[in-house]
């Protein structure tokens, strides 16, 4: 029997411009709605990353943050 997909949590969340056009753009590819989308990539989110890359990504992103709050 399929699990029923329930959306048990909704929560406010700022995004980049850059981050929320990627995030409309693979949800239209996918045939998702954007809310849809963040669970799958984050339900899958060790399939989705890469992991040799997850680290200096996340280091670039950490380094450029304040810059971009501004």
């Amino acid at each position: 029997m399929p699990k029923r997909f329930r959306l048990t949590r909704r929560f406010p969340v700022a995004m980049t411009e850059d981050g929320y056009r990627k995030l409309r753009s693979f949800a239209t590819e996918a045939g998702l709605d954007e809310g849809e989308a963040l669970s799958f990539i984050f339900e899958n989110f060790d399939a989705v990353t890469d992991d040799d890359q997850l680290a200096h990504r996340l280091r670039q992103f950490n380094a450029t943050l304040d810059d971009r709050k501004r």
